[in-house]
């Protein structure tokens, strides 16, 4: 990937991996874009990152998505690489879900999730596919390749991201457009909720090592356990989500 120089937009980027990848952004001499639904967040992240661009969007709601490609076009149409990062996990217990009541939750995740990257990845082609050069870069998850079963809705929007992410290369291979994605494995960020990923890899060693594979040009880049997941046989795949399953579900109880 073309490392400095570029104009970013990145989603969900007022916190976690999306401000830290916006950090390290910044710092290579790029102009960057995070937008995120709390305002709060945000002014907290250009506190923190002066120069951060803002914008407040909920990329659930298809209007916003619309809103929010038209504004950066507009405003910063020298806007060459979109990260697709913000998501939703939720862990729950099927046959205790309460889905009359609540769906709507669930069916944020699925928006979020899918719905979000697809439609921005959709919108900003055809004006990437123009310029000299420009990245789309989707975050999947390691759950894209073996799912968690107690984060069901979550592995399946990340499985289908990554598919989609592999239709968007192909078509794109004839364009400046580089597709890239990036699975991380379990990172200790509030996603899903706080303290849920305390165990997970470092944010600022992830984030470093994500942007290693990143200078190397690869296609998918992940970090420590996800490394191993992109290319699991089919086998191996039923016996690690076996494994996570059996090792996570006195969490449901």
């Amino acid at each position: 990937m073309k490392m400095t120089g570029n104009t970013i937009l990145i989603t969900g980027g007022g916190s976690g991996i999306g401000l830290a990848f916006a950090e390290r952004f910044v710092r290579e001499g790029n102009t960057v874009i995070v937008t995120g639904r709390r305002e709060k967040v945000l002014q907290e992240a250009q506190d923190k990152l002066p120069g951060l661009i803002t914008r407040v969007s909920d990329l659930g709601i298809e209007s916003e998505r619309i809103a929010l490609f038209e504004w950066v076009t507009a405003n910063y149409p020298d806007t060459n690489v979109l990260v697709n990062n913000a998501g939703i996990q939720q862990r729950f217990n099927v046959l205790k879900a309460d889905v009359k009541t609540d769906w709507p939750s669930f069916n944020k995740e699925i928006t979020t999730n899918i719905e979000a990257p697809f439609h921005l990845s959709m919108l900003f082609a055809p004006v990437f596919a123009e310029k000299e050069y420009a990245a789309i870069i989707n975050v999947t998850s390691g759950l894209a390749f073996t799912p968690f079963a107690i984060a069901p809705i979550y592995s399946a929007t990340k499985a289908a991201l990554h598919s989609f992410t592999m239709s968007l290369r192909l078509q794109l291979s004839a364009t400046s457009v580089e597709v890239i994605e990036v699975a991380p494995p379990a990172v200790n960020t509030d996603l899903g909720g706080t303290g849920l990923h305390v165990h997970g890899e470092p944010l600022d060693a992830f984030a470093d090592g994500i942007f290693e594979g990143l200078r190397e040009d690869k296609p998918e880049v992940g970090y420590g356990t996800s490394v191993d997941r992109l290319r699991m046989s089919r086998d191996d795949i039923d016996k690690y989500a076996h494994s996570m399953y059996e090792a996570t579900k006195n969490m449901l109880n």
